[in-house]
């Protein structure tokens, strides 16, 4: 499998370079040269399979031959630990819960395979890879988890000071180690774009820098996993799948959308957005315009120009027309969100976080058109994270689960930054 850049103006790669690189020198984000269906028989028996073995045939023309076989599927393995629940919340309405891993957020599917596939390819080397990621909130935990103690991988981890909660801050600074923290006085598309221009800087290419942010394809391809394992368990209820992800940097919806390239059936996608609306701008103006993001309770989702949104007009041959048979996408305030975590909580007993809930938003809002489908909305983090917003607002004490508990009482340590300068200086 090759790989070309969306900028077009870089020479196509690997796999493995694709990875390592994580961006093309010419600042574009990597694309598959091609997309080959899975056969209909797979998708017949689907229900018969286990989550390794969908994973693999959906990944494996992806890595071609630069992993062997045996050692895919070992990464596979290791990568899906744990539950990929779909949750009964009310009449043909299930959530997708991606929070039973190590870090209790989505983002531990695609860090896990990415640390495991760099860890494979500098097995036999001595020289080290720089892993930098910018981080809205759940990202900077997943990979600092997922990459802690990778053999020859440093990891420095960007996040927006006092825009992440209390639970994210500590999951990506107390584990010490091959893992920094950078405190960025700013927002997330300030710590993004510093990250992208380190990439480019001919100064730094002896620290061999890679990205862990859902613009590698190491991260972004694997969270096309769970969507087949959605489909694997509402496949008996014989009706049209729409699927409503709460969408930042748009890598979850993306995914999605490459699985249905591989001929999974999902009738419908819903990226659901908080105040942070380019997107759904450009489906009502037919315009493209990023503006800075602001904040909200949602802050994962506090993405003013998506990264992998590029990805999604590839996808569809850039033709709006195309795009819109098969993709919506709604915008909801915090007010709206909170409304509708109590109003699931005191109708169904099933509590939702705020990302949850404003992909639930989206989802009821698209089921009002499709009435005898089904829907799924992804639940990409545990409440607790979030619970100085979950607690009060629904006047419940969320226990704290032993992976959150395993944080909470060590140290944090980061070293604040306001310029690319500074990260320039903390990196060299």
């Amino acid at each position: 499998m090759k790989y070309y850049s969306l900028n077009h103006a870089s020479p196509k790669v690997g796999f493995q370079e694709a990875v390592v690189l994580g961006l093309a020198p010419d600042r574009g984000l990597y694309f598959p040269e091609s997309i080959t269906p899975l056969p209909a028989s797979f998708f017949d028996n689907i229900e018969k399979l286990s989550h390794e073995a969908i994973a693999f045939e959906a990944i494996k023309q992806f890595v071609g031959d630069e992993i062997p076989e045996t050692e895919l599927k070992r990464i596979i393995a290791e990568t899906l630990c744990f539950d990929f629940p779909c949750v009964p919340v009310e009449d043909n309405v299930y959530a997708l819960e991606l929070f039973h891993g190590p870090t209790m957020a989505f983002k531990d599917v695609g860090a896990r395979f990415m640390s495991r596939c760099l860890g494979y390819f500098n097995r036999n080397s001595d020289k080290k890879v720089t892993v930098l990621v910018a981080t809205s909130g759940d990202t900077g935990g997943a990979v600092a988890s997922g990459f802690l103690d990778v053999k020859g991988v440093d990891v420095v981890i960007l996040y927006p000071s006092g825009k992440v909660s209390e639970i994210q801050e500590r999951q990506l600074t107390t584990l010490g180690k091959n893992i920094k923290a950078l405190q960025v006085n700013g927002v997330f598309d300030d710590c993004q774009d510093m990250v992208k221009k380190a990439f480019l800087d001919d100064s730094l290419k002896h620290k061999n820098l890679t990205s862990a942010n859902s613009i590698n394809i190491a991260r972004w391809l694997p969270q096309m996993f769970y969507i087949f394992f959605a489909y694997q368990q509402l496949k008996k209820l014989n009706k049209p799948l729409i699927l409503s992800c709460p969408s930042g940097n748009f890598g979850n919806i993306c995914a999605g959308i490459m699985a249905k390239r591989l001929g999974l059936p999902i009738a419908h996608f819903v990226a659901s957005t908080n105040a942070n609306d380019t997107v759904p701008r450009f489906l009502e103006h037919g315009t493209y315009e990023p503006k800075p993001s602001v904040v909200t309770i949602s802050n994962a989702m506090d993405v003013g120009n998506p990264s992998n949104f590029i990805r999604i007009q590839e996808l569809y041959h850039n033709n709006l027309n195309e795009f819109e048979q098969d993709f919506s996408s709604f915008s909801f305030t915090d007010t709206e969100t909170q409304t509708a975590m109590k109003d699931i909580y005191q109708r169904t007993q099933y509590i939702a976080e705020p990302h949850g809930a404003v992909g639930y938003l989206g989802l009821r809002k698209e089921l009002q058109k499709h009435p005898d489908s089904i829907g799924v909305f992804l639940e990409t983090a545990h409440p607790i994270k979030f619970s100085d917003i979950v607690e009060p607002l629904l006047n419940v004490k969320l226990p704290i689960p032993q992976q959150i508990e395993s944080v909470l009482h060590k140290d944090k340590i980061s070293t604040k930054i306001k310029t690319y300068e500074e990260l320039k200086k903390f990196l060299a």
